[in-house]
């Protein structure tokens, strides 16, 4: 069975201390949505190497 955001929000609730703050739980979301952006990135897009980049801006390969 698949978590709905939901059961997501609740997990995350859950996983703040009880002293948690507003700034807390803002932070704890804002993480998740970083987290999540660069899965469905990474999913979506090509990927391009370091060494493809640093071709493109004449640097040396890593070895």
């Amino acid at each position: 069975m698949a978590t709905t955001v939901k059961d997501e929000a609740h997990k995350l609730i859950e996983s703040l201390p009880d002293d948690a703050t507003w700034e807390d739980f803002k932070y704890a979301m804002y993480v998740r949505a970083e987290i999540e952006a660069g899965l469905r990135s990474r999913d979506e897009a090509p990927m391009i190497s370091n060494n493809e980049i640093r071709a493109k801006y004449g640097l040396k390969p890593l070895p």
